[in-house]
């Protein structure tokens, strides 16, 4: 039988690599920018053509190469940052692998420039798909110029599967970010397509993240900061009035290095249980300064999985000091009692004679059997005591045991009315401000009133979209909102459909937009608030379908809209929410498939009773 295993050729074997390193455009900036990092650059350029399809350019003012590093640096395995297996354990850069070039060279046209300090000329270096072009000297600034073209060209089905272009472009946005944020003593630029989205020159942490995220931010950070001989623990969390149910901005970094720890987020959560609402989350920028060799970092290509020796031990330090900076800055809510109008009560001092022992005071005139004269009565209105008699009918407020809201059926206030000819209407009964009870042919039904609500807005906003005829209601004084570049982005996009639901939304620039006019019909909800949770939904969203698009703005707008536990209704309101919820295409779930009623059985309630 002959030999059936042999060794893959470098090229093939570098495309198997890059589907682990080299995910999407994003991938290639993080790598690239950190070996700029790795290299000692302070001004770091990055260039993105048609969201990194076309192009990826990455420029630094490191140390650059010389000719004989330059094209060795794409061969696998070959690295500057370790020189053997125990260096694993005292990592100091962001990369070590030596997989990033050779797996980006694998799936692209790159062109590189480099030069180091001590050369006069430069290096330009093209390799295509693992192949080398050509390698000749060139005029160039020190530093390392990237070029990255036609990502994933000789590997189509990749390329057919990366996403829209806004989705990959917040994707690059959201690599970028967490660069950023660790690295603020280097100046940043981020172009897209021509046009700058961030410029961030060298400055402290602080500013880096308001920067980043917009100036609002700044009022909400707390200054974190514990010093161990495990650890050292600092950075910033939240106040919590700015805790989010969705879209809160939330980093972890070890030693310079982005991480996911849901462990670790568990301890940051925990002081503020009792002071957020459950489900919501506060932003923190959480910083950890530890030996290398108490972590493990290789266990992820992305390396944004990070093992710890001592991960319980750092749980409690990281709670602890948390807590602290919400109880040092005084952001725990105090007992104010209200103390006006109260009466004065001195404490007693049975040492102070100057003022008398408090006592019980009583009145002796006072006679129980002294009552004031009784009013006259208005023998003029005696016919009035005896209305109805005539007729032999009385009201049905005098002999009903239950009210109308009090639940009983139609036919048995008639029964007990003497009205069984007469019309009446359909009677329902609010249980603990919550639920519609009311009585249907099979039983009793119970309908949660914020989730037939929510079903019957969605459908009117989506008709409403469908048919372009929702009216626009201007705003008196235009509303200012601020979001960060990620979001900018994904809302510069959904202008459309915003526009299709009544928002009069004008682009200004830097992040900023100007709210001018709102859907007419919600009044009084928080439009800054509507807006954001549309935004962090259409982010969140894994396909860039406009009616996908349609649809989840229609369920944000419906979620902060729609009644809510705890609202009275009143029986016009109840019956007028059941009719319009059996007017919808489905009445049984919410837009989210949760259950919006349910139905006890006539038999079911006879089994109960016996």
């Amino acid at each position: 039988m002959s030999d059936i295993i042999q060794l893959l050729p470098d090229s093939v074997a570098n495309q198997i690599a890059a589907g682990e390193v080299i995910q999407r455009p994003a991938s290639v900036i993080k790598e690239l920018v950190e070996n700029a990092l790795d290299a000692g650059a302070t001004s770091i350029h990055v260039l993105v053509t048609d969201a990194g399809r076309t192009c990826l350019q990455v420029i630094d003012n490191g140390c650059g190469m010389s000719p004989t590093d330059a094209r060795l640096s794409f061969e696998r395995h070959a690295t500057s940052k370790i020189r053997e297996a125990s260096d694993l354990f005292d990592l100091h850069t962001m990369g070590f692998r030596g997989e990033a070039l050779a797996s980006i060279a694998a799936v692209a046209q790159v062109e590189l420039r480099t030069r180091t300090a001590n050369d006069e000329l430069g290096t330009l270096l093209t390799i295509n798909g693992s192949r080398f072009g050509g390698q000749e000297p060139v005029s160039c600034p020190v530093g390392s110029n990237f070029k990255v073209e036609n990502l994933f060209y000789n590997v189509p089905a990749r390329r057919k599967f990366l996403k829209s272009n806004s989705t990959e472009l917040n994707n690059i946005l959201s690599a970028f970010e967490r660069i950023v944020l660790v690295n603020p003593d280097v100046s940043f630029t981020l172009h897209s397509n021509g046009a700058e989205l961030m410029n961030l020159p060298a400055t402290g942490l602080r500013q880096r993240i308001v920067d980043v995220f917009g100036k609002k931010i700044n009022q909400d950070l707390l200054p974190v900061s514990v010093d161990t001989t495990l650890c050292r623990i600092n950075g910033f969390v939240g106040k919590p009035e700015a805790a989010k149910k969705k879209g809160a901005y939330q980093f972890f970094f070890v030693n310079n290095r982005y991480m996911r720890h849901p462990y670790f987020s568990k301890a940051v959560m925990a002081p503020y249980e009792r002071l957020v609402p459950q489900g919501e989350q506060v932003p923190y920028f959480i910083y950890f300064d530890i030996n290398p060799s108490d972590i493990d970092v290789n266990i992820h290509p992305t390396k944004t999985e990070i093992k710890f020796e001592n991960e319980q031990a750092i749980w409690q330090i990281l709670s602890a000091g948390v807590k602290e900076a919400i109880g040092k800055f005084n952001e725990v809510p105090s007992i104010d009692f209200d103390t006006f109008g109260k009466p004065d009560i001195p404490v007693y001092n049975p040492f102070d004679n100057s003022k008398p022992a408090p006592g019980v005071k009583t009145n002796p005139q006072y006679n129980p059997f002294n009552t004031p004269q009784k009013p006259k009565n208005n023998i003029g209105q005696w016919q009035q005591l005896y209305d109805g008699i005539e007729t032999g009918k009385t009201t049905q407020a005098s002999l009903s045991l239950f009210t109308q809201q009090e639940g009983m059926t139609p036919d048995a206030q008639q029964t007990m009315a003497g009205g069984v000819g007469e019309e009446k209407s359909p009677n329902h009964y609010q249980y603990k401000d919550r639920y519609i009870v009311t009585a249907v042919k099979s039983g009793l039904m119970i309908i949660d009133q914020h989730r037939a609500h929510l079903r019957v807005l969605y459908e009117e906003y989506l008709d409403k979209m469908k048919q372009h005829r929702w009216e626009t209601q201007k705003v008196l004084f235009p509303e200012l909102l601020q979001f960060s570049q990620a979001e900018a982005v994904t809302m510069e996009n959904i202008l459309d459909e915003l526009s299709t639901m009544g928002f009069s939304v004008t682009p200004l620039g830097g992040g900023s937009f100007s709210v001018n006019g709102i859907p007419a019909g919600i009044e009084g909800v928080d439009t800054g608030t509507l807006l954001r949770n549309m935004v962090q939904t259409a982010i969140q969203m894994t396909e860039s379908a406009k009616n996908e698009v349609n649809a989840s703005l229609a369920l944000t707008m419906a979620r902060n809209t729609a009644i809510h536990a705890g609202q009275t209704l009143s029986n016009v309101e109840m019956e007028n929410l059941v009719n319009r919820l059996f007017a919808c295409s489905n009445v049984n779930l919410t837009p989210d498939g949760k259950n919006i009623l349910t139905i006890i059985k006539q038999t079911e309630i006879e089994q109960m009773l016996g």
